[in-house]
């Protein structure tokens, strides 16, 4: 079974109401294996692909996550629209606890993690200023007013290393640079995803205001899986809605990135490297 649209996200959102598994699918890929089985299904009539970030459970720590494995595989079964939605902290008091944002830029402040199909003998640069589709990120802010979801379009989703927690200086700092949240897990999936032609966009859920606010100055495991659970029925509601107004189409930017990215000469590309990467090069280099 094929799937055209994707959903990353934590535990439970794969029992979602009118979300329907019709099978469970294990893939290896050349980076290894993705984080859990792929959950393909119906949703409001679109086959749907789903995958637990962290794998049923929660077993897999942010700087431990294979994400080249997890955007190769939802490209594998051909998903053009890939929807991620993780919990986050609040770096600005106007996110509260519960709300959603859907961000439009990313600032990188990991240091230990694979973020590129490319290497090997072939060399990519993909365009990444607007590292968001704006059209999925349209259709996830229209779902998630839609079904009374506080929500804001636009922002900077700074992805930290973890999994430790900010300190309350770095936090203080990320403030001051005007990031709105802070997370462990968008911008390789972002990148990856651009890579891969995938239109993607981020649901980013506030469980906290991290630890630079006066009455939230110690973030505990406790405080955020409460808000998470909060905000896991949210998240069903506004993924079940914006499946029905996702277009039937993708006509987005992201969807020719290599067109103009692959700078290695055809001629000196490794067979090695082709034929590894050719899921995601054949229509350019044969």
């Amino acid at each position: 079974m094929k799937a055209e649209i994707g959903i990353i996200g934590g535990s439970g959102l794969y029992s979602m109401p009118g979300f329907e598994a019709r099978e469970e699918l294990r893939l290896e890929t050349p980076w290894g294996e993705p984080s859990d089985a792929y959950l393909l299904g119906e949703l409001n009539g679109r086959n749907v692909a789903f995958l637990a970030r962290h794998g049923r459970g929660h077993r897999i720590s942010p700087t431990e996550l294979n994400f080249r494995a997890n955007i190769w595989g939802f490209k594998t079964l051909g998903v053009d629209w890939l929807m991620s939605l993780s919990a986050v902290g609040s770096l600005k008091e106007e996110h509260r606890p519960l709300d959603f944002v859907i961000p439009d830029q990313f600032f990188d402040r990991t240091r230990h993690r694979a973020d590129t199909f490319f290497g090997g003998g072939l060399v990519a640069h993909i365009s990444f200023s607007d590292p968001v589709c704006d059209e999925l990120a349209d259709v996830l802010y229209r779902a998630s007013t839609a079904v009374g979801v506080r929500t804001k379009k636009g922002g900077t989703y700074l992805c930290m290393e973890g999994p430790a927690f900010s300190t309350r200086a770095e936090s203080n700092v990320y403030r001051s640079w005007g990031m709105d949240v802070i997370g462990m897990t968008n911008l390789q999936e972002a990148k990856l995803a651009r890579e891969a032609e995938i239109c993607y966009a981020t649901v980013a859920m506030v469980t906290d205001y991290d630890c630079w606010h006066p009455d939230h100055d110690a973030v505990t495991v406790n405080d955020i899986i409460a808000n998470l659970m909060k905000n896991a029925d949210n998240a069903a509601k506004v993924v079940s809605a914006a499946v029905k107004l996702i277009p039937a189409e993708c006509h987005a930017k992201a969807k020719s990135a290599l067109a103009h990215a692959l700078i290695t000469q055809p001629g000196a590309v490794p067979a090695e490297a082709k034929e590894k990467l050719a899921l995601l090069v054949s229509k350019y280099l044969g």
